[in-house]
């Protein structure tokens, strides 16, 4: 017996459950008695149920009381054209913590007082955001660091000049003083130095290269040094495609990442560094001045179980002078964001108590990488 042929309106509804389906953002289907009619798997995690658990339910029990996406469903109905909403809280104890989304809010003409909503998290689009912002922050110290090399270190060095010749003819009291000139300026001159970093605007020398040769490269300095008492694991993907970098920049930029994470973690006793790699399809940033978009599917990640960053320093951890060390400069994770962003990539980082992440994305390189070796170390962090 032969199979009976799809037929036509069957075989449409099968591809558009399929397209939206393959859509990365929640949408449900709200019909005319406020009950769920259909959500997209996107929308299953979102509100953390099954469609059938949505569909037997009224919207209204799975958001915030007094929501003002209700509102904004009335709104359609009532004037039958779409309105968009943006940060709109959604955090509640079944959605969890830090809901902010924008929302898409339409009405189906084919059915009357059904409405369409569309969910935008605004996570990835606040981190896009914040890192363009860390870039311009990168751009200024620029301008700040020629302007420091040419005005303040000349002077320094007369300073230090005079202050060596004191020290010949001063008592030995004061002699403590004239010492302390010197290392001051000495001091001074070592962040001007370092400033310097920023001011480099050659372009430098890029090719495709195993992103796990590098991170190998990395842990095997952290854990001569650094982090010799700190457990550092790996959890890679063996089948990424090659990342088109400089070798030297980013070693640079995850020996401070790891770094970062071992100051943090000090001494105790469970700490632990995990190295992850993953392919995240779906990230794409837009190049200013241009209408193109580039995917950035490359996901870099340096976890570790230490404190945590203090919620008020987040948003400006990669911001020129901003630190928590009591004698750090504050330059080490802004030179990270001006790597990765003059490489095209953006950096984040997400902590909460015992749990902090920097994760770097970054485009691929279509080309085989240079020093292709690929170790295949799964690890998990506690």
């Amino acid at each position: 017996m032969t199979e009976k042929a799809m037929e036509p309106a069957e075989a449409a509804n099968d591809l558009s459950m399929a397209v939206l389906n393959a859509i990365q953002n929640p949408v449900i289907l709200v019909d005319e008695n406020g009950h769920v009619a259909f959500a997209n798997w996107e929308a299953e995690s979102f509100f953390g149920a099954s469609a059938n658990h949505l569909a037997r339910h009224d919207i209204s029990a799975f958001i915030p009381f007094g929501s003002p996406l209700l509102t904004l469903i009335d709104q359609v109905r009532e004037r039958r054209a779409p309105v968009n909403e943006y940060r709109v809280d959604l955090s509640s104890p079944r959605l969890g913590a830090d809901k902010l989304v924008d929302l898409y809010v339409a009405p189906v003409l084919s059915q009357p007082g059904s409405v369409v909503i569309v969910f935008q998290e605004r996570s990835m689009a606040d981190k896009i955001d914040r890192q363009l912002t860390h870039r311009a922050a990168a751009r200024s110290v620029t301008g700040l660091a020629s302007m420091l090399a040419h005005e303040i270190k000349n002077p320094l060095s007369g300073i230090r000049g005079a202050a060596q010749l004191l020290e010949s003819s001063v008592t030995d009291e004061d002699r403590a003083l004239t010492r302390l000139i010197c290392d001051e300026t000495d001091r001074i001159v070592s962040l001007v130095d370092r400033m310097e970093v920023f001011s480099d605007e050659r372009p430098v020398d890029r090719v495709p290269l195993n992103i796990h040769s590098v991170l190998d490269h990395v842990k095997a300095i952290a854990k001569a040094g650094f982090a010799r008492g700190i457990k550092i694991s790996e959890n890679y993907d063996p089948s990424l495609p090659p990342v088109y970098a400089n070798r030297d920049q980013l070693v640079q930029v995850f020996l401070n990442l790891v770094k970062n994470a071992a100051e943090a973690i000090g001494d105790r006793p469970e700490g632990e560094i995990m190295l992850t790699t993953a392919y995240r399809p779906g990230i794409r940033l837009s190049v200013a001045g241009t209408r193109e978009k580039i995917s950035l599917p490359l996901e870099f990640c340096v976890h570790d179980n230490g404190p945590g960053v203090p919620s008020d320093l987040l948003p400006h951890l990669f911001d020129p002078f901003i630190t928590t060390k009591t004698n750090g400069s504050g330059l080490g994770l802004a030179l990270v964001a001006k790597i990765i962003g003059g490489h095209g990539g953006i950096v984040e980082c997400d902590s909460q108590h015992s749990r902090t992440t920097f994760r770097v994305l970054m485009p691929a390189s279509k080309g085989r990488a240079a020093d292709d070796v690929t170790p295949m170390t799964k690890g998990s962090i506690a």
